[in-house]
């Protein structure tokens, strides 16, 4: 299994919020989860970033790979393998 951290889409029509999640890469954007770490509000000024460190730290030693944009905040939050 392919574990994967993304992001899912909460929130109504043109304000998203988004939740940090640890997903089979194989399931949809929205689906099911394994685990929820964080979120993320872009909308705020400055945007809104919470993640677990330590869970998150913890799946990335177990191998989970961070989505693009998940990296990114990762790095802004200074979370590395």
């Amino acid at each position: 299994m392919a574990v994967r951290i993304r992001l899912s889409r909460v929130g109504r029509k043109k304000t998203p919020i988004y939740r940090i999640v640890v997903a089979d890469s194989r399931s949809p954007r929205d689906g099911r989860v394994i685990e929820s770490i964080g979120r993320y509000d872009p909308r705020t000024e400055p945007s809104l970033i919470e993640i677990d460190e330590d869970r998150a730290r913890d799946w990335l030693e177990k191998g989970a790979k961070p989505s693009e944009t998940v990296a990114k905040l990762l790095a802004v939050k200074g979370i590395s393998r």
